[in-house]
């Protein structure tokens, strides 16, 4: 749905076909297939699938391994090209940045990180694509490719704006973190963490009456840290994807979405550090042993 039709068309109508994806899951009459509209891929439930958030997500995954694979083949060791000497550098500051953070020996945490910083900058950038162009591209392939309305073509393109998106990858990052956490502490060593902070005492009675409220707030800690991590990401994406979406209902007003992309350049790269910076803070938190 183009600029131009938002224009004759409802601006509620306009922004909820923006914001809703491409949706394939189980229908009410048991059939697989696309959702039509918003409320029937709201009905799918949870076992439905965005396929436009994947679909980006898992382009620009490999995106970002092909490119990195094709500089690390032609690399030289003499004077770097300057497609090199960028890939280098963002290499140098990631690894920097870990070791600020992370002071134990790993193989996993620093690749981990450049993994997550470039990938979810790739995912960020797709805001900086004109709003209308790709889902409009879309639209017509529907419609003349495949023969269906095209109104019914939904296609966000933006995987940092789907919270299923940040939320699967906190996810992953928290249950690494846990496996961290148990090979280096073991279960007793994760229990005592759970329950013996932040308060403490020397009587075996008043430790025994303090476990419960440690653990209550050792567990929301705890709990709140995958979900902060999606929800900040998500929030932030999401917010300035409905500001291009605003900018983009009135022509008087376009002439502000350049600054607001100048401007969201530096959001998407600062993003894209917060959740690598947090995601190796929570590996060193899992490594990090204290006496108990």
């Amino acid at each position: 749905m183009s600029a131009e039709q938002g224009a004759t068309i409802p601006a509620g109508e306009y922004i909820s076909h923006h914001l809703t994806n491409l949706t394939y899951g189980k229908s009410a009459d048991g059939s697989w297939r696309f959702a039509h509209d918003a409320a029937e891929a709201a009905q799918m439930g949870f076992w439905s699938i965005h396929v436009d958030s994947v679909g980006w997500a898992a382009f620009l995954g490999v995106l970002f391994l092909a490119i990195f694979w094709w500089v690390g083949r032609k690399a030289t060791r003499g004077v770097p090209g300057k497609f090199q000497s960028a890939i280098e550098m963002i290499i140098e500051f990631i690894d920097s940045s870990v070791k600020e953070t992370y002071k134990h020996p790993s193989r996993l945490v620093a690749p981990m990180a450049l993994t997550i910083f470039v990938w979810v900058f790739f995912m960020n950038l797709m805001d900086l694509i004109p709003i209308d162009f790709l889902p409009l591209a879309a639209q017509k392939f529907g419609q003349y490719a495949l023969g269906v309305d095209p109104h019914s073509v939904y296609f966000k393109v933006v995987p940092t704006t789907d919270v299923n998106i940040t939320a699967g990858m906190a996810i992953s990052v928290f249950l690494i973190a846990l496996y961290y956490t148990f090979r280096t502490k073991g279960v007793t060593g994760f229990l005592a963490e759970l329950t013996m902070h932040p308060f403490e005492a020397k009587n075996i009675f008043v430790k025994i009456i303090l476990i419960p409220i440690n653990f209550a707030l050792e567990f929301v800690t705890l709990i709140a840290r995958p979900i902060s991590l999606a929800l900040r990401l998500f929030g932030n994406m999401y917010a300035g994807e409905m500001i291009f979406i605003l900018l983009a209902l009135s022509w008087i007003l376009q002439f502000l979405a350049l600054g607001w992309a100048i401007f969201h350049i530096l959001i998407i790269t600062l993003q894209a550090f917060v959740f690598m910076v947090l995601t190796v803070m929570y590996m060193s938190m899992a490594t990090d042993k204290a006496d108990h």
